[in-house]
């Protein structure tokens, strides 16, 4: 593996940073190919993969360079179509990289499988009745999935807790279980839907729902960084992002696009590597909501140097095996550039992303405001909708990148006024 931090990697053409990202990663001709063509996914394999297949959706694919965790270098491959994140969280990671860049961290992959028991006239009794039989239940667990439990992982332990609801109590029964590299669901799903007989036969009562939990809070991941002060802006932009921080903190509505700043870099890796972006969201925003408030889901402090650090803590289910990952050839493609061997290092790298992202957003409001910077790394996009053809649109973005703020009325005179001076300097050619 080479180095990630590739100097003027945006201002290269397409064509030589497939070529950069292809060195770093060892990638082949056809992974070459199949980055340079897009030819990734065929409507015959997506019609295997979902329901009422008409079409393919498209996304950009792009990398975030100089990620450096636990010293180890990565290019991370993101999937979306704003960017302004992936050269946010390529500039927050060059900045992590003057202090040694991210330590990361994460779980084993626990997920909990729940089953709902209603109408049991004893429930508190009945849980102990159900926790008697724990080597029964994981035992009838495990005999769904044999190589699972070959490769280490498998149903562990067993646990529930009564709740009372509108309904009345309820017993809820809980299963645990490692499912290694998978995501999961579909492992954890069979595995509760298998035990449930027994459940239901010795609470007393019937058995509703039996389904995966989607807070995963058994499967948490972890990163921190040192951002060096002057680096980041000096001692006021450090006391502003403490600021934003604390603002972020205190208030919901605040917090909301807090945390999903957060969530566009962790989304934007899930959906390249074909992981489950619904589950990550759910399990993200619930997290940051326990407790009864939304809190942010990174912390933000000073050290003794007057360096801003930077931490985060959050559920991360994702998966390097199964689902898309292992069915969509572009996700598995990004899983080969990302490098990542285990569930648990895909899992450290997206919360290092989720970090960088966090700094890099806060970072922007408070030097500029979050639109300048967008809008100029979004004025080629907003070129296109006003109707810029490609022979005007490079310089119809040059115009635009020396206003000091843009709107779309200001891209739409722009495009207007190079139509008009090139129509005048072809008529007036000889």
């Amino acid at each position: 593996m080479g180095d990630s931090r590739i100097a003027g990697f945006y201002k290269l053409s397409r064509e030589d940073r497939i070529k950069a990202v292809a060195s770093f990663a060892g990638l082949g001709e056809e992974d070459v190919k199949m980055l340079s063509t897009g030819s990734g996914l065929t409507p015959e394999a997506a019609d295997l993969m979902s329901e009422n297949v008409v079409g393919l959706l498209q996304l950009p694919l792009g990398v975030a360079t100089n990620f450096l965790v636990n010293g180890r270098d990565y290019l991370v491959p993101m999937a979306i179509e704003e960017p302004s994140v992936i050269a946010a969280a390529s500039n927050a990671a060059r900045i992590a990289r003057i202090k040694g860049g991210f330590t990361a961290s994460a779980d084993r992959s626990i997920t909990v499988g729940q089953i709902q028991v209603v109408g049991v006239p004893d429930p508190f009794a009945a849980l102990q009745r159900v926790l008697g039989h724990r080597d029964d239940l994981l035992r009838i667990a495990n005999e769904t999935n044999p190589t699972l439990l070959k490769v280490g992982g498998g149903a562990v332990d067993v646990s529930g807790r009564v709740l009372d609801t509108e309904r009345g109590r309820m017993l809820v029964v809980e299963l645990l279980v490692d499912v290694k590299d998978a995501m999961g669901a579909n492992t954890v799903n069979t595995m509760v839907e298998e035990i449930a007989p027994l459940v239901e036969d010795l609470a007393g009562g019937k058995v509703r729902l039996r389904i995966l939990s989607n807070l995963a809070t058994h499967r948490m991941a972890r990163a921190w960084a040192v951002f060096d002060a002057e680096a980041t802006g000096g001692r006021d932009v450090v006391e502003g992002i403490l600021d934003a921080y604390a603002f972020a903190n205190a208030d919901p509505y605040r917090c909301a696009t807090h945390n999903k700043g957060i969530m566009n870099g962790v989304v934007a890796v899930a959906l390249a590597t074909g992981n489950d972006t619904r589950a990550l969201e759910a399990g993200a925003h619930t997290y940051a909501s326990l407790g009864g408030r939304c809190r942010s889901l990174t912390r933000w402090e000073v050290n003794a140097s007057g360096d801003l650090v930077g931490s985060i803590e959050m559920p991360m289910a994702v998966g390097v095996i199964g689902g898309a990952t292992s069915s969509h050839p572009i996700a598995r493609l990004a899983l080969k550039v990302l490098n990542v061997r285990t569930a648990q290092e895909l899992a450290s790298v997206m919360a290092a992303v989720a970090l960088a992202q966090n700094f890099a957003a806060l970072r922007a409001l408070v030097r500029e405001g979050i639109q300048r910077g967008h809008m100029r790394l979004h004025a080629r996009n907003l070129a296109v909708m006003a109707g810029a053809t490609p022979d005007i649109l490079e310089e119809v973005v040059e115009r635009l990148s020396g206003l000091s703020r843009i709107t779309y009325d200001d891209v739409v005179r722009v495009v207007n006024e190079v139509r008009s001076t090139r129509r005048s300097s072809a008529g007036n050619s000889p």
